[in-house]
């Protein structure tokens, strides 16, 4: 590989986590408009392993809106990316597949109205939800987008 393939590899790699965190962000802080804009055009989504909705990035995104109201407080931590770009024989193709573990933790609807809801004498309970995300994403005149985001959802606690 030469130099400004390895730069290019880089490039792409740093752009992609980005694109990884900027989900994580955009749901946790209900920006929906964001999330629409991380996909694809025909990009998808599929909560179905968590209970969820597959379709849309759209359809998805309007789901979410209204699912996570319950949720007033919620944190994605995606860790331990793994990221695969496509290898066009020594330089980088125009898809990747990242592989990433999450844990969710995330605060359910109490009696008040902030982030510190205590949610009456009993406070307001903690529920965590952790699996895997395999997103599939291609890279367009915009630069890296989602075309597909699957959760793979493995364990979900409830606690008050």
């Amino acid at each position: 590989m030469t130099q400004r393939v390895d730069l290019a590899t880089v490039m792409d790699r740093l752009a992609i986590d980005e694109v990884v965190s900027g989900y994580a962000v955009a749901v946790d802080d209900g920006d929906w408009a964001a999330y629409r804009a991380l996909f694809t055009p025909d990009g998808r989504a599929d909560y179905s392993s968590a209970g969820g909705v597959e379709g849309s990035a759209r359809q998805v995104a309007d789901w979410l809106a209204e699912t996570m109201r319950m949720f007033p407080v919620r944190q994605h931590l995606i860790v331990n990316r793994l990221i695969r770009v496509e290898d066009l024989g020594g330089s980088p193709g125009d898809t990747a597949e990242v592989r990433a573990d999450f844990v969710n933790p995330m605060r359910l609807t109490g009696t008040g109205t902030g982030p510190d809801d205590a949610g009456g004498a009993g406070g307001a309970p903690n529920f965590v939800a952790a699996g895997r995300y395999t997103f599939a994403l291609a890279r367009t005149r915009e630069g890296w987008r989602l075309s597909r985001v699957t959760v793979h959802e493995k364990w979900r606690h409830l606690s008050s």
